[in-house]
């Protein structure tokens, strides 16, 4: 036989484990019953092939050791990352120590346990927004009486809020004007509106004649005859107008607004529901938490114009007079107008709540719209806000 063939045939003895990532030579007899000339070597083979083997091994233990050592003290040339725990709040260590840190996926947030301070954000995925929050007006009383006080108005050009966070959004209804006509009865306050922790106070219920003072609230509600306007909430709307010393028979108080008081009633009528105040956070200016215009008796005067302001684009409602009078406006927060002996009281408007931030959509609820460069989330109805 040829030397090639030879050779072929002990390549075929030749044989990989696998298991311990070895070669086996294998002595054997081939051809003619002669022995491989070469047998004695291959076992030598096969044992140089085990030790390095046992080398390879040993350098892998200590690469794995390597890979799990703190290097402390040290400068690093890796561009990739540097991964650190994570998980929600409910997950954070219950024995934590000083410099602990960790991400928060509830949070969105890098966070680090301080002795004083407990667990701590470092960097935060947080983003600013702008928010409107305006809650019901008061319903206005009926039989020529004070109008309905406007819901309180909120505001803030800088809140944070995290990403994947939810927020509560509750609109308050507006309060029911008094529908017993020809009688003295009070009208109803109008509801709160929130946005997180934010609330507006509804607006405060206009007063009847017995007399009735005008309800507290987020602004006063206008008072009845011989009596007293009601309160506002200080930062959030001012007090309803009086029909009080001197006291002019069957005309009743206007209801404050979210930005002035609410009118006296005069000897010619009621008096004019409380200025609102204007807010272009939709983009379009908008005049929100205008004060109900207090009634008149009919033949005797006229009833008090619902409040304005800026550009008078929204008012409150006009109390009955000479000529019926009106509600409040839906979801601008707007007082009620009081109502003449014939006929029952004004409704106050709904809440609203407003969000915007710069940039494109990163939060959802409410009827999303843009302008100027804003995003804008409007509620006119409770939901929630994720941002």
């Amino acid at each position: 036989m040829s030397k090639s063939y030879d050779s072929a045939r002990e390549l075929e003895y030749i044989n990989y484990i696998p298991g311990n990532n070895s070669l086996n030579f294998t002595a054997t007899v081939i051809g003619n019953g002669a022995p491989i000339v070469d047998a004695t070597a291959g076992v030598y083979a096969n044992g140089a092939f085990v030790a390095a083997n046992a080398a390879f091994i040993a350098a892998n233990v200590a690469n794995a050791a390597i890979a799990n050592v703190n290097v402390y003290g040290a400068n690093t040339s890796v561009t990739s990352y540097f991964a650190i725990p994570q998980g929600n709040t409910a997950q954070r260590p219950a024995a934590a120590a000083n410099g602990h840190i960790r991400y928060n996926t509830t949070l969105g947030r890098i966070e680090g346990y301080l002795p004083s301070a407990g667990w701590t954000s470092i960097v935060s995925d947080s983003y600013n927004i702008q928010y409107l929050v305006v809650a019901g007006g008061g319903g206005g009383a009926s039989r020529h009486s004070g109008g309905g006080g406007a819901g309180g108005l909120l505001s803030s050009t800088s809140y944070t809020v995290t990403p994947t966070q939810t927020y509560s959004v509750v609109i308050g209804a507006g309060g029911t004007g008094s529908t017993n006509g020809g009688t003295a009865t009070d009208g109803n306050a109008g509801s709160d509106s929130s946005f997180a922790a934010i609330t507006a106070t509804g607006g405060g219920k206009g007063g009847g004649t017995s007399p009735g003072t005008g309800g507290n609230g987020g602004s006063g509600g206008g008072g009845g005859n011989g009596a007293l306007g009601g309160s506002g909430v200080p930062g959030q709307g001012y007090a309803g107008g009086k029909n009080a010393s001197p006291t002019y028979d069957y005309h009743g108080g206007g209801g404050g607004g979210a930005g002035g008081v609410g009118g006296d009633a005069i000897s010619g009528g009621g008096g004019a529901g409380g200025p609102g105040l204007a807010s272009d956070i939709t983009g379009t200016s908008v005049i929100y938490a205008c004060g109900g215009g207090g009634s008149a008796y009919q033949g005797l005067g006229s009833g008090g114009d619902g409040g304005a302001g800026g550009s008078s684009n929204v008012n409150g409602g006009k109390g009955a007079g000479s000529t019926s009078g009106s509600a409040g406006t839906t979801n601008t927060g707007t007082g009620g107008g009081g109502g003449s002996a014939s006929e029952g009281a004004y409704n106050g408007g709904s809440g609203v709540v407003i969000i915007r931030y710069l940039g494109s959509q990163r939060g959802s609820g409410g009827t999303i719209t843009s302008s100027g460069g804003y995003t804008i989330h409007r509620f006119t109805g409770s939901g929630t806000f994720t941002a």
